[in-house]
């Protein structure tokens, strides 16, 4: 993948700032990156434009901008969500020996960003980092459905439905009747649509401002979810989503009871 040289140079720039070198000259940031000043200008204009640099107009420096720190704030939210949910995962994991992931989305996919693995854990093709896709996943599914319609048509435009599995959807058509059942009952379900022989219940995670910000999942073998247990796990996991967005700030009986937590 090419890369977009002025996008470089700006950041660049933002990485010349530390701790230990909290203020620049233009002078000082050319010949650190061995630009012209014309062009560092042009760079600079740009960043301060949208807050990522600051100007002192007294002494002429150069430093970063309160828009890193909102940036950061976003980042560390995130975090903050993993360390919530991590004790609820790990209880379930326990009680239950299936493996939960926690994910978030990221463009027209899914990303894990915790996963606990449970003792009878089947699924492989899971680690943190790793991406998923949306039409063949619980977690993708719980993502979406939440979604205002203008928001998933863009996620879905020009969007590959390539088949994992036999079970896999693979039309936009019968994806969003599935979207529309998984907001109707709280939950999503993958019917080994990604992994033959593994099947998820998924739930969404809601923060302060009622927003589904990411999806639980539990993954079970295939045969386990074919009896009673299934619908014990589909409990547990609805637990799961109220006790983590609650930590998170939500109030059911604030947005009523539309949310299906």
């Amino acid at each position: 993948m090419p890369i977009i040289q002025s996008v470089e140079r700006a950041l660049r720039i933002m990485n010349l700032f530390d701790e230990h070198t909290k203020e620049l000259k233009i002078t000082e940031i050319s010949s650190l990156l061995g630009l012209n000043k014309s062009t560092v200008h042009s760079l600079l204009k740009t960043l301060i434009s949208y807050n990522y640099i600051e100007q002192d107009m007294e002494t002429g420096k150069y430093k970063l901008g309160m828009k890193l720190f909102e940036r950061g704030n976003v980042v560390a939210h995130g975090l903050d969500l993993r360390g919530v949910a991590k004790k609820y995962l790990n209880e379930l994991s326990t009680k239950t020996g299936h493996t939960l992931h926690l994910v978030v989305l990221s463009g027209k996919e899914g990303v894990y960003i915790d996963k606990v693995s449970g003792t009878s854990a089947t699924i492989v093709y899971s680690r943190i980092g790793k991406r998923i896709p949306l039409h063949s996943s619980g977690v993708g599914k719980v993502l979406l459905a939440y979604k205002e319609e203008r928001e998933i048509a863009d996620i879905l435009k020009d969007y590959h439905y390539v088949k994992q599995t036999e079970n896999t959807i693979t039309n936009e058509h019968d994806f969003k009747k599935e979207l529309q059942k998984v907001k109707e009952q709280g939950f999503a379900m993958d019917d080994e649509e990604n992994e033959p022989g593994v099947c998820c219940v998924a739930v969404p995670v809601r923060n302060h401002s009622g927003e589904v910000i990411a999806a639980v999942s539990l993954s079970m073998p295939e045969p386990r979810a074919k009896t009673e247990e299934l619908d014990q796990v589909i409990e547990y996991m609805k637990d799961l989503s109220s006790n983590v967005s609650t930590e998170l700030g939500y109030d059911s009986l604030k947005f009523g009871k539309a949310s299906h937590l």
